[in-house]
């Protein structure tokens, strides 16, 4: 990486020099990392996904000057990024990481989305990248874990103590309030309908009922007829608490039994067949079961606090130029 730095710094000296006086500079060096450079092109290619995402979703005033600050926070991390990976190599763990670590990592990915190799490799050519290229990003981030992980992670220690004193000053989290988790099918009424389309479409949702009573697969059914919002998820809505969801199909929700399959409910949106799948009930958690709960946090906390020391030791002991 370090020649392939160098080869570009020497051919932009050289496009530089070749440009006639009053010509327009369209690339430039914008971060010194120690012996490594970050041009404009750089930085504005790495940048591209993140400008796309502000110019579709930012909806505030000054959004020029936001995109710049933006493309400024993402120099730092471009510049910690290229520290972190100059560290790896300098402690010798980039060599650790093998071809089978990056290929397990990519059959995990395959096997994640059911996907055959054949398949994600075409995908990789429609979308003009490579797995040569997708190899070359695990490997980075497989490098960059196994050093945060010596010089941070690893250096983090959560005792008994910390964790019940988060306990005690957070019990009101801890508070558990009654849930129940459910799958719905769902067969939304369509707009205006008249009570004859009411009535054939709750005459289809007793029929669907019928068909679970006697056995049929609820979720077969689901992913087959239901209409609602998490139907690609299997209906599953999730655990809900009182007052977050419609009043008739709360209310029978609460009043069914675990794995118990309800009537069909009838509400403003349509026709829902609903099966209670989990409960959580009332009152304060015990801290032996939050404790793994409490630990990440803390941990996560600490991670944060870590991470922002060691970097900026490294930061301190290297020479950086941003020159944005």
């Amino acid at each position: 990486m370090k020649f392939n730095k160098e080869l570009k710094f020497v051919l932009f000296v050289l496009m530089f020099l070749s440009l006639p006086v009053h010509a327009e500079v369209i690339d430039r060096i914008v971060a010194v990392v120690n012996d490594e450079i970050v041009t404009l092109h750089d930085l504005n290619e790495a940048f591209e996904p993140y400008l796309k995402k502000i110019e579709n979703t930012y909806q505030g005033k000054n959004k020029e000057v936001f995109i710049e600050q933006s493309k400024e926070s993402f120099l730092q991390g471009l510049v910690d990024n290229i520290l972190i990976e100059q560290e790896a190599k300098k402690t010798g763990i980039s060599v650790t990481v093998k071809e089978e670590d990056v290929m397990a990592v990519i059959q995990d990915m395959l096997d994640k989305q059911n996907l055959s190799l054949q398949d994600f490799l075409k995908n990789l050519a429609v979308e003009g990248s490579s797995i040569e290229d997708v190899k070359k990003d695990i490997r980075s981030q497989i490098v960059r874990m196994r050093l945060l992980r010596r010089e941070v992670k690893d250096k983090i220690i959560v005792s008994d103590a910390e964790i019940g004193e988060y306990y005690n000053k957070h019990r009101n989290e801890y508070e558990g309030k009654e849930s129940v988790r459910i799958k719905q099918l769902l067969l939304k009424l369509p707009p205006n309908a008249d009570e004859t389309v009411k009535m054939k479409l709750k005459n289809e949702a007793l029929h669907l009922r019928e068909r679970i009573m006697k056995g049929e697969s609820f979720d077969l059914l689901i992913a087959k007829y239901s209409q609602g919002p998490v139907a690609a998820q299997g209906g599953d809505v999730g655990f809900i608490k009182k007052g977050t969801i419609i009043p008739e199909v709360e209310a029978v929700a609460f009043s069914l039994s675990l794995e118990q399959v309800s009537e069909v409910i009838e509400s403003s949106l349509g026709f829902h067949i609903i099966n209670v799948i989990d409960k959580k009930g009332a009152g304060l958690k015990p801290i032996a079961l939050v404790r793994e709960e409490i630990k990440a946090k803390i941990e996560d906390e600490k991670l944060d606090k870590k991470f922002k020391e060691w970097i900026s030791s490294i930061r301190d002991k290297s020479h950086i130029e941003i020159k944005l």
